[in-house]
Order: C-alpha cells, then sequence, then structure tokens
C-alpha cells in the first residue's frame, strides 16, 4: 500500500474504533438499570483483567491500563447522568432514530434488531422509552407495530412527524457507473420505485436502511450501494451519490412514543383499539359514538385479530384529551358497544 491508502485505511479504522467505544457507552447506560450503585469497583478490577491479555508486542500495559481507565470513567459519569433511554427498531442513522431526536434531543437512542424488542425493552424497563413507526404518507401502516400495540400493555406518550428524504449512499471508492445492486429495507425500496427503474438498479431488501448502509461500510461489495439516510454518510464513512430519490417528495413517516406508564400532563389527541360484534351496522354506530360529540377521527383503520379469523380490531386516533367530559362519555360508550377495548394514551399532538 501507498501512503495514501494506508491514511485511508487508518482513517476508517478511527471510525470503526469511535463507534465501538459508543457502542460500550450505551451497553454501559443498559448495565445502570440492573445494578444498585454506578460504582463497581470487582466489575472494573475483571474488565482491567480481561484487557490485559492484548498488551505486549506495540502496546504496553501501562497504555492499555491508562486507555481503558479513560473508557471507564467516562462510563460512570454518563451512567451517573441520569440521561433516559429510548429504544428504536434499526441501527444508527435509522429515521426512528432521527425522529427521537426530535421528540426529545437528550434522549439516548439503543439500537434494536425488531420491533418486539423494543416494546420488550420497555417492559423489562430496560429502555425508558420506545419510538416506532405507525404510519407513512405513501405505503400506508406499519402492520407489525399495530399488532404489537394491540398484544402489549403499553402506552403512548408522544409523537413524532418525519419527512423522509431517501439518499443514495456508496462507498468512497465506487463509480457510479458500477453500480448494479442496492440495498434497504423493503419500504424504503418500495418509495423509491421508479428512481430504481429508471437507473436499472436491483433492488435487495435488508432489515434497516441504516442497517444496509452499515454493511455496506463493513462488508464493502463491489458495485453497490443503500438507501438510507443522508446521517449515514458520517456515521459510516460513506458518500452521499444523490438525495431526495424517493418517488414523492411529500414522503413522511408519522413515530409513536411508548411507555409503561400514561404521560401526567395528558394532551390533545387519544388512540384506542376496540372490536366489535359481527354484525350489520355496528362500525357505523361506533362512529356515531364520535360524530354525536364533534369529536375529529384522524385515522381510523383495521387489522385482523390473530386468534380469530374473519374477526377485526380497529385502531382509532382522535382529537381531544381524556380529561374532557365528552371524550370521558364516548370513551365509556366505546368501552359499552366493544367486545374488546384498550385505551392507549393522551398525547400532545405534533403540529406540521
Amino acid at each position: 500500500m501507498n501512503l495514501n491508502e494506508i491514511r485511508n485505511k487508518i482513517d476508517h479504522l478511527d471510525g470503526e474504533i469511535l463507534k465501538l467505544v459508543y457502542e460500550r457507552m450505551e451497553l454501559g447506560l443498559r448495565t445502570r438499570r440492573q445494578k444498585l450503585t454506578v460504582t463497581d469497583k470487582e466489575r472494573e478490577e475483571q474488565v482491567l483483567d480481561n484487557i490485559m491479555r492484548f498488551s505486549g508486542r506495540l502496546l504496553s500495559a501501562e497504555f492499555i491500563q491508562n486507555l481503558y481507565k479513560i473508557i471507564i470513567e467516562e462510563s460512570k459519569q454518563l451512567q451517573a447522568s441520569g440521561r433516559l433511554l429510548v429504544g428504536f427498531q434499526g441501527e444508527h442513522g435509522a429515521y426512528s432514530e432521527l425522529a427521537a431526536r426530535k421528540y426529545e434531543a437528550d434522549l439516548v437512542p439503543i439500537p434494536c434488531q425488531e420491533f418486539k424488542e423494543v416494546f420488550e425493552g420497555i417492559k423489562n424497563k430496560n429502555f425508558d422509552f420506545g419510538i416506532v413507526p405507525v404510519e407513512n404518507s405513501i405505503e400506508g401502516s406499519v402492520s407489525e407495530v399495530n399488532g404489537l400495540l394491540a398484544a402489549n400493555d403499553l402506552m403512548i406518550v408522544g409523537e413524532a412527524s418525519l419527512p423522509v428524504n431517501h439518499c443514495l449512499l456508496t462507498l468512497p471508492e465506487t463509480d457510479y457507473r458500477e453500480i448494479r445492486i442496492v440495498y434497504s429495507h423493503p419500504q424504503a425500496l418500495a418509495q423509491c420505485r421508479e428512481f430504481l427503474r429508471r437507473h436499472k438498479f436491483e433492488p435487495r431488501s435488508f432489515y434497516d436502511t441504516a442497517g444496509a448502509a452499515k454493511m455496506l461500510s463493513s462488508l464493502r461489495p463491489g458495485a453497490a450501494a443503500a438507501i438510507a439516510s443522508a446521517d449515514c454518510e458520517k456515521f459510516y464513512g460513506l458518500k452521499v451519490l444523490k438525495e431526495n430519490i424517493q418517488d414523492e417528495r411529500t414522503n413522511r413517516t408519522r413515530f409513536i412514543v411508548l411507555a409503561l406508564e400514561k404521560k401526567v400532563k395528558g394532551g390533545n389527541k387519544c388512540t384506542i383499539i376496540f372490536a366489535l360484534k359481527d354484525e350489520a351496522g355496528a362500525l357505523c354506530e361506533m362512529l356515531k359514538v364520535f360524530s354525536d360529540r364533534g369529536i375529529n377521527l384522524t385515522r381510523i383503520e383495521s387489522r385482523p385479530q390473530k386468534f380469530h379469523p374473519g374477526h377485526y380490531l380497529f385502531l382509532a386516533d382522535f382529537q381531544g384529551s381524556d380529561s374532557e367530559d365528552r371524550v370521558k362519555e364516548a370513551l365509556y360508550e366505546v368501552e359499552q358497544k366493544a367486545t374488546f377495548y384498550k385505551f392507549l394514551g393522551c398525547y400532545q399532538e405534533e403540529k406540521r
């Protein structure tokens, strides 16, 4: 390798080292939920003993010890800071992480492989909050999330709406003319269908947009690109070739913020889930409960009940506070008419 090639490799490794340090700090924050105090001398000594096997050759024992003492001290300071954790599905740079930062900039986003892991993390008190997408302006509702909302006893405490601006990212050394395959989440690929067709790129599904960018950075396949957010450029050492490649410029995704308990201050928007008797006019009667009281439904959709073929659950969002008399009356009547009913929370509606 020549000097430039060596330096480029060093730059890449520096980025990888920092990402691993960030991941270690996140894991340190998660351990705080499962121990009585921040300081654990026995564990600190164990960590230092474990890493001493790497001393020798180029790195002295003194250097490694000093380095890890700094890392441990920083981790302890973060644990003592009381920062709140929010779980999201995907890797760093995912749109869910961007939505979490928009909702509350001081939250610490923790990546999860699956939506189910986000819900379980809240229930097990590993996370203070979780953030998940519920609907996209182009591709519609996120069915898996709606199913998890019905199956778990969590509360919606907030929402965030995010414009989705997809970017085509490549490795710095990739020639645009060589690109043949583009990796991304199936929804992102669907939202960029016309762009992919026009450029004759082969779409390949991946579990997450940012995950596709991360894979591209680590495995470095030839003739490949990823569709993800612009934030992935710096985080994974990639290059944005083209921005806003989605077919619709008004592409937005709505996210909800989940917690174990309802929000103390309330809000001006509510979400419920209910099921009805299988008879003519049942849904019409239920919707009349809201219209008679001048309550505006902002979303209603159905999904099949998992263990009852031919029966459906309805998810509904409406404007109003659960502290208002008209809303209390409506919710009481809904509960009386429904064969299944769950109140998911009252929270502040995001104005766009």
